[in-house]
């Protein structure tokens, strides 16, 4: 099992020598240039009762975010839908929840699961703590994968949240993959932890057996009305070296480029798939703030030679049926297309077209 030890050696490695290694793995255990195309859809805004000091949907930050209650299941296939056209082959949806409770709302959402499921997307859920047995409801409607972040260290955590524990966290993951879902776990840097508390971060989701079959790595993008407003953007070298040791400690993970893109520019991207990264979320919010432009990512992918991913493709390279480097890029995504369907989506709520 690696250890902190270990990390802080590759994360001080000159960096050409730590991206070259970290190559070395991607290679040997993804598709070298596929892209696995995500898309985050809020289905239930603000009014948690968490206090996360990174959160603009927490009740304890004044940030002038409006709390909006659980989206309807036809509205959620709707944005779906749009989803895949745009060439995403995951539909992740988030509800600002402390934790799943069983009833109508959760119905609901085991409805809305098997509705996306049927759409032929990968299902991703992120709904707060869960237990087994709602992990295992989640599994039977169509879901994939479920996310919960671990966000820092185990040291650094109690001055990010102390509405819900770390081991608190440890155990949802462990109820999810006991009821046999994909884990999605990662972390924010950039919320004034030290290089240790992100490396340490690493190391315990590096040491959960199996790992985590997803790890996004967020840039703290810091809103006004957190405590964690005003904190400069974490620096460019020590995410891409972040990134890096992610993919060298646990090689058959999605490492997903997540919140933060929108201030990065090109080269610090390609900085980051060149470390490893080969996930990212489509779509112009990640839940409540901003994200790059679909037109600009498909443009610097083929810029830099990368391609979109299969939606099995990563599940396939992992149980052996297929070497990385057979992988097969999967169809650019209609770009026109999505827009189109963005811009129905603006005249449906102006009164334009009657479908809502």
């Amino acid at each position: 099992m690696p250890t902190l030890t270990d990390a802080r050696a590759l994360y001080d490695l000159p960096l050409n020598t730590l991206i070259f290694k970290a190559q070395q793995v991607h290679q040997a255990n993804q598709d070298p240039a596929g892209v696995q195309l995500c898309t985050l859809k809020s289905i239930k805004t603000g009014a948690c009762p968490e206090d996360c000091a990174y959160c603009p949907q927490s009740v304890h930050n004044n940030t002038g975010l409006e709390s909006e209650a659980l989206m309807e299941t036809q509205a959620i296939l709707v944005d779906a839908r749009k989803a895949k056209a745009g060439g995403a082959t995951r539909f992740c949806m988030g509800a600002a929840w402390r934790r799943v409770n069983d009833g109508k709302q959760f119905d609901s959402v085991l409805n809305t699961v098997s509705g996306v499921k049927e759409l032929g997307l990968e299902v991703c859920c992120t709904l707060g703590m869960v237990s087994e047995a709602q992990a295992g409801r989640l599994k039977q409607a169509g879901c994939d994968v479920y996310n919960h972040n671990l966000d820092t260290s185990r040291e650094h955590y109690s001055k990010i949240i102390t509405t819900r524990t770390y081991d608190d966290r440890l155990q949802t993951l462990s109820n999810v993959r006991k009821a046999g879902l994909e884990v999605c776990s990662g972390g924010i840097i950039g919320m004034g932890e030290t290089e240790d508390d992100r490396l340490k971060m690493l190391v315990e989701l590096a040491q959960l057996d199996p790992q985590p079959d997803s790890v996004p790595i967020n840039a703290l993008v810091a809103v006004e009305g957190t405590p964690l407003a005003g904190r400069k953007f974490v620096d460019t070298i020590e995410f891409v070296r972040t990134i890096a040791v992610a993919r060298i400690l646990m090689p058959k993970a999605m490492v997903r480029l997540s919140a933060g893109r929108a201030n990065m520019n090109d080269e610090t991207q390609a900085l980051c798939y060149l470390a490893g990264a080969n996930s990212i979320f489509l779509g112009e919010k990640l839940l409540t703030t901003g994200n790059p432009d679909i037109e600009e990512d498909m443009n610097l992918m083929k810029r830099l030679g990368l391609h979109p991913m299969h939606p099995d493709e990563a599940r396939r390279i992992h149980r052996g049926e297929i070497a990385p480097a057979a992988a097969q890029p999967a169809a650019w995504p209609n770009v026109a297309e999505f827009a189109a369907a963005n811009a129905t989506e603006e005249s449906c709520d102006q009164g334009g077209c009657g479908c809502k």
